[in-house]
């Protein structure tokens, strides 16, 4: 049987400037809609079955419009929402969200906090450690700078699911590996850490990257993760700041032509069906 194709890493959202605060003056072109219908179109060109829903807003709202949309479009396998982990009723929120299948876990923005170490704070791991009980995931969106902070992060919770988000974020555009490279080896010791291979276009020169300044990058995850513990993700619309989708799949499929079917088979689809039990 041939496995299901999935985009384990996109976003859905009805523009919203008062909610889509992150959305910086030079990302004119995200302030816009982006619905399932305009996403299905590029997944069929890139002949991929499915994708997985991230939250782009931190709400519960976010999760209501996310489930809706996957109750209605059933290319949609998975949703990853939002809850705020240091509520003191985070244990019944997680509990009704343990009633909808396609809820498969969650992420807060912590790239954006100001407190760098924001993750260790006591309250938010008490919060992640409610996590296991329901069987969700964690998405971790960091920069590079908080690499020694999610060393710990992931330290603290063995038998946690965790998938580090972009590849935590590398400086593409610098050609920068330093301290990334470090941190990523020693976060890929735990087995419970996967990684999206995704977002990476949005990190290298918008207007002029090349599919060679990749490849360090994923030459050390494949190294570091194993082929086992690497999904592809678009990060569409995000990635159309810097490429359409077909250009940003065609970097992944590329670099990966080499590799076996099985090992292709494995990032296209059997990690995040795995990862997220879709």
């Amino acid at each position: 049987m041939e496995s299901i194709r999935i985009d384990s890493h996109q976003h859905f959202w009805n523009y919203d400037p008062k909610r889509h605060t992150w959305m910086s003056d030079e990302m004119t072109l995200l302030k816009n809609n982006f619905l399932p219908p305009d996403l299905l179109p590029y997944l069929q060109k890139c002949n991929l079955d499915a994708c997985v829903a991230v939250q782009a807003e931190q709400s519960e709202d976010e999760n209501t419009f996310l489930l809706n949309l996957a109750e209605n479009f059933d290319f949609i396998k998975g949703i990853v929402g939002w809850v705020d982990f240091q509520a003191d009723n985070l244990e019944e929120r997680l509990s009704y969200y343990s009633q909808f299948p396609k809820m498969k876990g969650f992420r807060h923005i912590l790239q954006d906090e100001q407190q760098r170490d924001f993750m260790l704070r006591p309250a938010f791991m008490r919060g992640i450690s409610k996590l296991e009980k329901y069987n969700f995931s964690y998405d971790i969106l960091i920069f590079t700078d908080q690499l020694p902070y999610a060393l710990d992060f992931v330290k603290a919770f063995p038998q946690q699911s965790f998938v580090i988000d972009h590849l935590a974020k590398p400086l593409i555009k610098q050609q920068i590996v330093g301290d990334w490279r470090t941190y990523i080896e020693k976060i890929a010791s735990y087995r419970n850490v996967y990684c999206k291979i995704s977002g990476m276009v949005t990190e290298a020169d918008w207007k002029q990257w090349k599919n060679e300044d990749f490849k360090i990058y994923l030459d050390l995850v494949v190294e570091a993760f194993g082929i086992d513990r690497l999904m592809y993700g678009s990060d569409w619309p995000v990635c159309t700041l810097a490429a359409n989708y077909e250009e940003q799949f065609a970097i992944i499929q590329e670099y990966f032509s080499s590799f076996s079917r099985s090992e292709q088979d494995q990032l296209f689809g059997i990690n995040a069906s795995s990862f997220y039990h879709l």
